[in-house]
């Protein structure tokens, strides 16, 4: 299968990360929200992180406005039937991830496969709702998309041979990703690990074993973790953490990942990290600790 065009859904920190990513590598990209105003702030972000790759000098102005040409806004979900894959990248809601997959089964051909990029439910949940379920299929892709060069490929309980090694050589050959695959598990192996880490870290400052500071440069520089493990809950957002735990602790039924009383209550406070700028550290609107 060639695969030409993509289309995105979805235009939050994830779909923008995504649709920069496919058009830098050349590819026509689809963007679709809810709303204009929506889809307007998507692409006005996307502009934003390729004006922020120039000011570093890792990006020139013509590649910028090649990468910004290769976007398209998508008028609807029916556009969708244009891609030859379709990524969707809304929030971690299974019914709304459901509502879409219903839609896009309807307006797709079975030739085109499609993609959730969660990062805890349950892909053959929501394939169920489709007529097709082995063309459905999980790419988790990892924040910042750009930078991370890793894609855990989530085969569900009907995902066909082909689909996965169709969306495997997309991953490895198309967009020069490393691709792991993973066989359908709550958290799948990336969000699993990281989750119980930081909740770990979590239990550790509230029975007040170290401070937050001094519990991220343990791993930090002792590891050579890039952020430590609180900074790393601030930049996925605490209230995302929070719902990957809740969603493991009731799939597993083990303790260790129930998530940390300290962790509920800085949610119910509003501190969610970096889309906040408030968290276990605080952070300028760039993103940037303070």
């Amino acid at each position: 299968m060639v695969f030409k065009t993509i289309g995105v859904i979805g235009g939050g920190t994830m779909g923008q990360g995504i649709a920069e990513m496919l058009a830098a590598r050349g590819l026509d990209v689809l963007l679709v929200e809810k709303t204009t105003d929506k889809l307007d702030r998507a692409m006005e972000q996307i502009a934003v992180s390729l004006d922020k790759q120039i000011e570093r000098w890792s990006l020139t102005e013509a590649e910028k406005k090649l990468i910004l040409a290769k976007i398209r806004k998508a008028d609807s979900l029916q556009d969708m039937a244009a891609c030859d894959m379709v990524i969707e990248t809304i929030s971690e809601d299974l019914n709304a991830k459901k509502h879409v997959f219903f839609q896009l089964n309807q307006i797709c051909s079975p030739a085109i496969i499609l993609a959730t990029n969660t990062s805890t439910l349950s892909v053959t949940e929501i394939a169920a709702v489709t007529t097709n379920p082995e063309r459905v299929i999980g790419l988790h892709f990892l924040h910042p998309v750009a930078k991370i060069d890793l894609v855990e490929i989530i085969r569900a309980m009907k995902t066909s041979d082909e689909t996965f090694e169709q969306t495997r050589r997309f991953v490895d050959e198309l967009i020069l990703k490393k691709s792991i695959k993973v066989t359908e598990s709550p958290g799948f192996i990336t969000t699993r690990l990281i989750c119980t880490l930081i909740n770990e870290a979590l239990h550790t400052l509230s029975e007040g074993v170290a401070s937050a500071e001094d519990i991220d440069n343990a791993m930090r520089i002792g590891y050579d973790f890039k952020y430590g493990p609180l900074e790393m809950c601030d930049r996925f957002g605490l209230d995302s953490v929070h719902a990957a735990l809740e969603g493991m602790f009731r799939d597993y039924g083990d303790m260790k990942y129930r998530p940390s009383f300290l962790l509920k209550q800085m949610v119910r406070a509003g501190h969610l990290g970096v889309k906040t700028g408030e968290g276990f550290f605080r952070y300028d609107k760039d993103g940037d600790r303070l």
